[in-house]
């Protein structure tokens, strides 16, 4: 498939309250196209972004999972975001990718946020996921790893960046100045999905959900509201501008070390 439809769900969220959380992105997902292919959620979608795992966490059998294999089935989409999951003893901020088939693929948040006490309470992630989906070879990482590039290094010719976040407002020139600078360095469309509103910490939330075309230029910009947002993007295009500006072969080498 050339092309890709995709829906933002930028959404102000309970503070840890995950039936609530559930019950607004189903209510949410009803406005969605019927030939959408992919849904993105925030970061920590059914909590907000907590330091409290103990009492918030779920498992991989638990009701968010058990709902998202649901919508996904129900709507024939893929829907990715990221929940508390507990796994052998561990606590993690694990990025979901469910097929509508039900088949699920993980990402656990590598970049942990020490200015919260991210890495006080979870357990980074090792690992790096490629989801090849219709045709696209698709990376999605977590919030605070867009600071870090050499993470996202576009070392696997994929067609597509994506970060749900929990980013704060206050730094809201950073998310978008690395977002533009993640597409541009490695020639690639680049989505970041934000939540609105203020947590239970006071942080206020303004959205600033972007989509970044592979030469840096913000072709959608969400306003600071509620809001589902739709777009197409085409492969061919990006294939041609990276054919026309041959600079992904010219990277250094280097090894990634766990």
């Amino acid at each position: 498939m050339e092309h890709l439809k995709i829906a933002l769900l930028q959404a102000d969220l309970v503070w840890e309250r995950a039936p609530d959380n559930r019950r607004k992105f189903t209510h949410l997902l009803q406005s969605i196209a019927p030939d959408t292919d992919l849904v993105v959620l925030p970061e920590m979608f059914t909590t907000g972004f907590s330091m409290e795992p103990s009492k918030l966490a779920e498992t991989m059998e638990g009701e968010t999972v058990t709902w998202l294999r649901q919508q996904a089935a129900d709507l024939q989409v893929a829907i990715t975001g990221s929940i508390i999951i507990e796994e052998n003893g561990n606590y993690y901020n694990r990025l979901l990718w469910v097929f509508p088939e039900g088949e699920i693929l993980s990402y656990d948040k590598r970049h942990l946020f020490t200015l919260a006490g991210e890495e006080k309470v979870y357990t980074p992630g090792q690992d790096q996921l490629l989801v090849t989906y219709k045709g696209w070879k698709i990376m999605p990482l977590i919030c605070y790893d867009l600071r870090f590039p050499v993470w996202s290094r576009n070392k696997s010719d994929y067609d597509l960046l994506l970060y749900v976040a929990n980013f704060p407002d206050k730094r809201g020139l950073a998310w978008r100045t690395l977002l533009q600078a993640r597409a541009i360095e490695n020639q690639v469309y680049t989505i970041g999905l934000n939540r609105v509103g203020t947590d239970g910490n006071g942080a206020y939330y303004a959205g600033d959900s972007c989509l970044i075309d592979y030469d840096g230029k913000i072709r959608h910009h969400l306003p600071p509201r509620e809001m589902v947002e739709q777009f197409v993007i085409r492969k061919e295009e990006q294939t041609n501008f990276r054919e026309k500006l041959a600079f992904l072969p010219d990277q250094d080498e280097f090894t990634i070390h766990a």
